[in-house]
């Protein structure tokens, strides 16, 4: 069976940093392209970043030099280190293939930026 588990999430205040963990099992993922996705309040689940297996990178505009996307096809996991959080990035963060398989979709981890 296959799982994502996503974790780091949290409470942090703005300018602060998080570092997301998505760790897989049932699969190895090292040969897909995987991707980080959020959805926030009363908005619908939005692509953040991916990541190639050639290791190339996409970003949606808004977290453009503030959020960095990683693997470690030896633990099988994707990374999302978040800096300069903002209020907007208030959200549940997902990890999935992308495109996303939608029996893929984990529980994801809360985001949440406030002061």
């Amino acid at each position: 069976q296959v799982q994502l588990v996503e974790s780091g999430g949290g409470l942090v205040q703005p300018g602060g940093s998080l570092r997301l963990s998505c760790a897989a099992s049932g699969r190895i993922f090292s040969n897909y392209r995987m991707g980080w996705y959020r959805e926030a309040p009363g908005k619908e689940r939005e692509l953040v970043a991916t990541i190639h297996t050639g290791d190339s990178t996409y970003y949606v505009d808004s977290v453009k030099g503030r959020f960095t996307i990683s693997r470690d096809n030896a633990k099988n996991t994707v990374y999302l280190q978040m800096n300069s959080l903002k209020p907007e990035d208030t959200a549940v963060y997902y990890c999935n293939q992308h495109p996303p398989y939608r029996k893929y979709w984990g529980q994801g981890t809360q985001v949440t930026v406030s002061s």
